[in-house]
């Protein structure tokens, strides 16, 4: 067992070290929207492609954060019928419910691999291609989907063992 603990302990480091990362985008982010809203109130000038920069920002730190949102139960879950379960069918559920998370970020991340390796295009103002944040899709699918499969064991030990 002690393997699977080492693996679960890197692949929870690339999951902070990626969020880290996009900690870092928040601030150009915010410095950039700020300072936008400040120059269209004043001197009634927007910064050209602020709108357009700021999306490829926002998915940055979306999507490197993702993984670590999981790791740390960040994301909305709903839970008021499997509440009501023993530990061993709230296991069961989780276990499904993992499975088909991971068959969807499986697909997520193919898609987003294939579509950077064929894309050519480009953004309309400031002419940023398009290919490292197609890559970046493909990279958030697969470290989410390591962080679903450490949680798929976690329920499957639970569900074997009948333990919490």
């Amino acid at each position: 067992m002690g393997r699977l603990e080492g693996i679960a302990r890197v692949i929870k480091r690339i999951s902070f070290f990626l969020c880290c990362i996009g900690m870092v985008f928040v601030i150009p982010l915010m410095l950039l929207t700020t300072v936008d809203v400040i120059s269209r109130a004043v001197w009634s000038k927007p910064i050209p492609g602020t709108f357009e920069l700021s999306e490829y920002l926002l998915a940055i730190v979306i999507l490197l954060g993702a993984a670590y949102t999981q790791q740390v139960k960040g994301h909305v879950g709903v839970d008021f019928v499997t509440k009501r379960f023993g530990p061993r069918l709230q296991a069961l559920c989780e276990v499904l419910s993992h499975i088909g998370c991971m068959f969807i970020l499986a697909l997520l991340a193919w898609q987003g691999y294939e579509r950077a390796m064929e894309e050519t295009t480009v953004s309309d103002m400031l002419r940023i291609p398009q290919t490292p944040f197609r890559l970046l899709v493909a990279l958030a699918g697969l470290t989410l989907f390591a962080e679903f499969l450490l949680e798929l064991f976690q329920s499957l030990k639970t569900l074997i063992g009948g333990r919490q």
